[in-house]
Protein backbone atom coordinates (compact mmCIF):
# COMPACT_ATOMS: atom_id res chain seq x y z
CA UNK A 1 0.00 0.00 0.00
CA UNK A 2 1.35 3.45 -0.96
CA UNK A 3 2.33 5.29 2.53
CA UNK A 4 -0.84 7.77 3.22
CA UNK A 5 -0.76 10.51 5.58
CA UNK A 6 -3.47 11.26 7.89
CA UNK A 7 -4.83 14.29 10.07
CA UNK A 8 -6.86 15.50 13.06
CA UNK A 9 -8.13 18.42 14.47
CA UNK A 10 -4.47 18.43 16.55
CA UNK A 11 -2.46 16.10 15.16
CA UNK A 12 -1.03 14.72 12.50
CA UNK A 13 0.01 11.45 11.66
CA UNK A 14 2.18 10.13 9.01
CA UNK A 15 4.28 7.44 7.84
CA UNK A 16 7.39 6.74 10.03
CA UNK A 17 10.91 7.24 8.56
CA UNK A 18 14.76 8.11 9.21
CA UNK A 19 13.57 11.48 10.54
CA UNK A 20 11.97 9.95 13.66
CA UNK A 21 15.41 8.04 14.68
CA UNK A 22 16.29 10.99 17.38
CA UNK A 23 12.59 11.09 18.73
CA UNK A 24 11.62 7.42 18.87
CA UNK A 25 14.62 6.56 20.27
CA UNK A 26 14.48 9.39 23.34
CA UNK A 27 10.80 8.49 24.19
CA UNK A 28 11.90 4.70 24.36
CA UNK A 29 13.84 5.62 27.24
CA UNK A 30 10.67 5.87 29.06
CA UNK A 31 10.47 3.11 31.36
CA UNK A 32 6.90 2.55 31.46
CA UNK A 33 6.98 2.11 27.37
CA UNK A 34 9.83 -0.55 27.61
CA UNK A 35 7.26 -2.48 30.53
CA UNK A 36 3.95 -2.17 28.29
CA UNK A 37 4.97 -2.42 25.19
CA UNK A 38 7.27 -4.78 23.11
CA UNK A 39 10.02 -2.37 22.02
CA UNK A 40 13.81 -3.81 22.97
CA UNK A 41 14.96 -3.07 26.50
CA UNK A 42 17.71 -1.04 26.99
CA UNK A 43 16.19 0.44 24.06
CA UNK A 44 19.55 1.34 21.44
CA UNK A 45 19.86 4.46 18.99
CA UNK A 46 20.17 1.58 16.54
CA UNK A 47 16.63 -0.08 17.28
CA UNK A 48 15.42 3.45 16.33
CA UNK A 49 17.20 3.58 13.60
CA UNK A 50 16.54 -0.06 12.37
CA UNK A 51 12.64 0.75 13.24
CA UNK A 52 12.41 3.87 11.78
CA UNK A 53 14.73 3.42 8.31
CA UNK A 54 13.86 -0.16 7.70
CA UNK A 55 11.33 -2.21 9.33
CA UNK A 56 8.22 0.65 9.54
CA UNK A 57 8.65 1.78 5.76
CA UNK A 58 9.12 -2.05 4.72
CA UNK A 59 6.02 -2.71 6.50
CA UNK A 60 4.39 -0.54 4.69
CA UNK A 61 5.77 -1.83 0.98
CA UNK A 62 4.94 -5.12 1.96
CA UNK A 63 1.36 -4.04 2.92
CA UNK A 64 2.09 -6.05 6.56
CA UNK A 65 1.46 -3.43 8.43
CA UNK A 66 1.29 0.79 8.93
CA UNK A 67 3.35 2.65 11.00
CA UNK A 68 2.60 6.04 12.19
CA UNK A 69 4.39 8.69 13.87
CA UNK A 70 2.10 10.67 15.70
CA UNK A 71 2.95 14.59 15.87
CA UNK A 72 1.51 17.50 16.84
CA UNK A 73 -0.05 19.19 14.00
CA UNK A 74 2.40 21.28 12.93
CA UNK A 75 4.40 18.74 12.74
CA UNK A 76 6.94 19.49 15.16
CA UNK A 77 6.70 17.19 17.97
CA UNK A 78 6.51 13.63 18.77
CA UNK A 79 3.51 12.66 20.52
CA UNK A 80 3.24 8.61 19.90
CA UNK A 81 3.92 6.31 17.68
CA UNK A 82 0.87 4.30 16.44
CA UNK A 83 1.04 0.59 13.92
CA UNK A 84 -1.99 -0.67 12.26
CA UNK A 85 -0.43 -4.58 11.70
CA UNK A 86 -2.33 -6.93 9.65
CA UNK A 87 -2.32 -10.42 11.67
CA UNK A 88 -4.95 -12.20 8.37
CA UNK A 89 -7.12 -11.76 5.82
CA UNK A 90 -9.22 -8.49 7.23
CA UNK A 91 -7.74 -8.53 10.42
CA UNK A 92 -5.57 -6.19 11.99
CA UNK A 93 -4.36 -5.22 15.23
CA UNK A 94 -3.78 -2.14 16.86
CA UNK A 95 -0.57 -1.04 18.83
CA UNK A 96 0.35 1.87 20.26
CA UNK A 97 2.64 4.18 22.73
CA UNK A 98 2.90 7.49 23.82
CA UNK A 99 5.45 10.06 24.50
CA UNK A 100 5.53 10.32 28.73
CA UNK A 101 5.29 14.09 28.09
CA UNK A 102 1.98 13.65 25.94
CA UNK A 103 0.40 11.85 28.18
CA UNK A 104 -3.17 12.59 29.74
CA UNK A 105 -4.36 14.70 27.12
CA UNK A 106 -6.46 12.37 24.99
CA UNK A 107 -3.72 12.65 21.85
CA UNK A 108 -3.89 8.66 21.65
CA UNK A 109 -8.05 8.61 21.38
CA UNK A 110 -7.82 11.11 18.62
CA UNK A 111 -5.06 9.12 16.52
CA UNK A 112 -6.16 5.58 17.37
CA UNK A 113 -10.24 6.54 16.84
CA UNK A 114 -8.57 8.67 13.02
CA UNK A 115 -6.19 5.50 12.25
CA UNK A 116 -8.89 2.64 13.05
CA UNK A 117 -11.85 5.00 10.59
CA UNK A 118 -8.94 4.72 8.32
CA UNK A 119 -7.97 1.01 8.27
CA UNK A 120 -11.70 0.17 7.73
CA UNK A 121 -12.32 2.47 5.00
CA UNK A 122 -9.27 2.13 3.02
CA UNK A 123 -7.07 -1.08 4.18
CA UNK A 124 -9.85 -3.54 4.16
CA UNK A 125 -10.29 -4.38 7.66
CA UNK A 126 -13.17 -5.67 9.22
CA UNK A 127 -12.17 -6.30 12.42
CA UNK A 128 -9.59 -4.22 14.09
CA UNK A 129 -8.19 -6.27 17.50
CA UNK A 130 -6.08 -4.72 20.49
CA UNK A 131 -4.21 -6.58 22.92
CA UNK A 132 -1.95 -5.58 26.09
CA UNK A 133 -0.53 -7.63 29.01
CA UNK A 134 -2.91 -7.53 31.98
CA UNK A 135 -2.34 -4.69 34.29
CA UNK A 136 -1.68 -2.32 31.45
CA UNK A 137 -4.36 0.08 32.16
CA UNK A 138 -3.78 3.54 30.35
CA UNK A 139 -3.69 1.21 27.06
CA UNK A 140 -6.93 -0.45 28.14
CA UNK A 141 -8.28 2.98 29.30
CA UNK A 142 -7.54 4.35 25.41
CA UNK A 143 -9.04 1.44 23.20
CA UNK A 144 -12.40 1.14 25.39
CA UNK A 145 -12.82 5.37 25.05
CA UNK A 146 -12.28 4.02 21.30
CA UNK A 147 -14.72 1.88 21.43
CA UNK A 148 -13.10 -1.88 21.38
CA UNK A 149 -15.44 -4.04 23.02
CA UNK A 150 -12.88 -6.14 25.70
CA UNK A 151 -13.39 -10.29 25.11
CA UNK A 152 -11.45 -11.47 27.21
CA UNK A 153 -8.12 -12.69 28.77
CA UNK A 154 -6.10 -14.38 27.02
CA UNK A 155 -3.45 -16.97 28.90
CA UNK A 156 0.20 -17.13 28.48
CA UNK A 157 -0.92 -14.93 25.15
CA UNK A 158 2.34 -12.68 24.79
CA UNK A 159 5.83 -12.71 25.57
CA UNK A 160 7.72 -9.75 27.39
CA UNK A 161 11.07 -9.44 28.44
CA UNK A 162 11.71 -13.90 28.10
CA UNK A 163 8.22 -14.38 30.00
CA UNK A 164 5.05 -15.36 29.05
CA UNK A 165 2.41 -13.05 30.45
CA UNK A 166 -1.53 -12.89 29.91
CA UNK A 167 -2.96 -9.93 27.82
CA UNK A 168 -6.47 -8.66 27.36
CA UNK A 169 -8.10 -8.40 23.68
CA UNK A 170 -10.27 -6.15 22.85
CA UNK A 171 -11.80 -5.58 19.03
CA UNK A 172 -13.67 -3.15 17.16
CA UNK A 173 -15.30 -3.72 13.92
CA UNK A 174 -16.28 -1.08 11.14
CA UNK A 175 -20.10 -1.13 12.35
CA UNK A 176 -19.03 0.61 16.14
CA UNK A 177 -18.04 3.25 14.20
CA UNK A 178 -21.04 3.28 12.47
CA UNK A 179 -19.05 2.20 8.18
CA UNK A 180 -19.84 -0.72 6.13
CA UNK A 181 -17.40 -3.16 6.58
CA UNK A 182 -15.80 -5.39 3.78
CA UNK A 183 -17.72 -8.14 4.21
CA UNK A 184 -21.32 -8.58 5.50
CA UNK A 185 -21.42 -9.65 9.57
CA UNK A 186 -23.34 -12.06 10.86
CA UNK A 187 -23.03 -11.81 14.77
CA UNK A 188 -24.29 -15.39 16.73
CA UNK A 189 -27.44 -15.61 18.79
CA UNK A 190 -27.53 -16.73 21.97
Amino acid sequence: MDPVTLTTERLLLRPVGPEDADATHAACQDPAIQRWTTVPSPYLREHAESFTSAQAPDAWRDDSGYTFAVLTADGTALVAMLGVTRRGPGLAELGFWTAKEHRGRGYMVEAATRAARWAFEAAAVDRLEWRAEVGNEASRAVALKVGFVMEGTLRSATVHQGVRRDAWVGALLPSDLGLPGVLPYLPARG
